[in-house]
């Protein structure tokens, strides 16, 4: 969930004689300079108002960010920030600091960095400081791990922890009891919020924000399933990079506007048959899973070297939250990959891997995130079973790189390559 930075180092020393010149890198598109712009002002405004002495909420990626967007709160994502430390190299650091107060290694890396940090450990990476918490706003629509790991922060500040319990969901279909039991707890957490910032609740600017919220989602989506074409306009990977603007921004309009003339971008690219991979498509997977932020190059390198493009995962679309009024928005936030039964997580998985004609897919067992990785076995054998398709897994973790091999990694690769050309010989024959 982390924009990809690139940052120089403190000092620069002139280069060797003999080095050759580097190509410079190719300007951003306005629509992703755009995005990149949306998540500045995100950490922007949350230090302006902590120097202007108003509150400063940290909350869980999947919280209602519209309730607290409604009432003018400055509000930043520890995910997106663990992401970013992460994917900067400095998440190991911060992990082993966590560690050595007392937080096993085995919980999520997001958690560990999160609490080192909470804990006044700094990062060396400038662009993802945050202000400390002044109330935390957790859902456990991702996973339980994120109520204690709230709790803990909230416990380190004393500061109010404002819950939303969702429920795992047994069924493809959400339940009206379950729709009334999180809509009270909406309707609490307005209460707790109006305290804490000191603003009344005004239904009007609600419905504004959860307006922005559908246009961005919707503008999201369409970005989404831009990968359904051949060629596709675009790498998967590109959306791992644009989820911290749809994880931190939802609310706003700048992020609608910006996810829109991306969008646009991307259109222009089907019509000219062209695409933003810089490499040409030989195989079309599902990356199944969130990406090892601190390993990218090393994920990237050998499905460039293979000619696969990653044209669907499930980890992007699942913050398209899309929906009609409270009741709806409600089911929507329950609508999380860990907190639906496998029947929908296959479903909602193999119509991705036909719309978005996949070859293969390619699962990542993710160390940090054992509710998502728990019932990975099964997924594999019914993409295999229903959809005649080979599957590869890998070991990982998305923020801890002392759980990632690389060399295990491209070995993985090379099997689901093998599988795919002695798939499509058969086909063939």
């Amino acid at each position: 969930m982390a924009e990809i930075e690139k940052t120089a180092p403190a000092e620069q020393t002139a280069p060797a004689a003999a080095a050759p010149a580097k190509k410079p890198a190719k300007p951003a598109s306005p629509g992703v300079t755009a995005l990149r712009k949306v998540v500045s002002d995100v950490y922007a405004a949350a230090w302006e108002a902590k120097k202007a002495g108003r509150p400063v909420g940290w909350s869980s990626s999947k919280f209602p960010c519209e309730i607290a967007e409604a009432l003018d709160l400055a509000v930043v994502y520890p995910e997106n920030q663990a992401a970013g430390i992460a994917a900067q190299h400095d998440g190991e650091r911060l992990c082993v600091e966590a560690e050595n107060l007392g937080f096993d290694a085995d919980i999520c890396g997001y958690a560990r960095i999160s609490l080192a940090y909470a804990s006044g450990v700094e990062t060396t990476n400038v662009s993802r400081q945050m202000p400390q918490p002044d109330f935390v706003l957790c859902c456990n629509n991702i996973c339980n791990c994120m109520t204690k790991w709230y709790e803990n922060i909230a416990r380190m500040h004393n500061i109010p922890l404002i819950m939303i319990d969702v429920p795992y969901n047994n069924t493809t279909h959400v339940d009206e009891s379950q729709v009334a039991y999180i809509r009270a707890q909406f309707e609490d957490a307005i209460k707790q919020l109006e305290k804490i910032s000191g603003n009344k609740f005004d239904e009007k600017k609600f419905e504004q924000v959860c307006a922005n919220a559908n246009r961005t989602a919707k503008a999201w989506l369409k970005v989404c399933d831009y990968c359904r074409y051949e060629p596709s306009p675009m790498s998967g990977f590109d959306l791992f990079n644009h989820m911290a603007d749809v994880v931190t921004a939802r609310g706003k309009q700048a992020t609608a506007e910006a996810f829109e003339l991306l969008a646009t971008e991307l259109e222009e690219h089907v019509k000219n048959g062209t695409s933003t991979l810089p490499f040409e498509e030989k195989y079309r997977i599902m990356f199944e899973g969130i990406p090892c932020w601190p390993d990218l190059r090393a994920l990237f390198k050998p499905l460039k070297s293979a000619g696969l493009n990653v044209t669907a995962v499930v980890y992007a679309p699942a913050f398209g939250f899309v929906y009609d009024g409270l009741d709806d928005l409600c089911r929507a936030y329950c609508k999380a990959p860990n907190s639906v039964c496998l029947e929908q997580g296959v479903e909602w998985r193999e119509g991705l891997c036909r719309d978005n004609k996949v070859d293969g897919v390619l699962v990542h067992y993710n160390r940090s995130c054992k509710p998502w990785s728990g019932y990975m076995p099964e997924m594999q054998r019914r993409f295999t079973a229903d959809l005649g398709i080979p599957c590869a897994a890998f070991d990982g973790d998305q923020a801890d790189p002392r759980n990632f091999n690389a060399a295990q990694y491209e070995t993985r690769v090379q099997g689901l390559v093998e599988a795919m050309e002695a798939t499509k010989a058969a086909k063939e024959g």
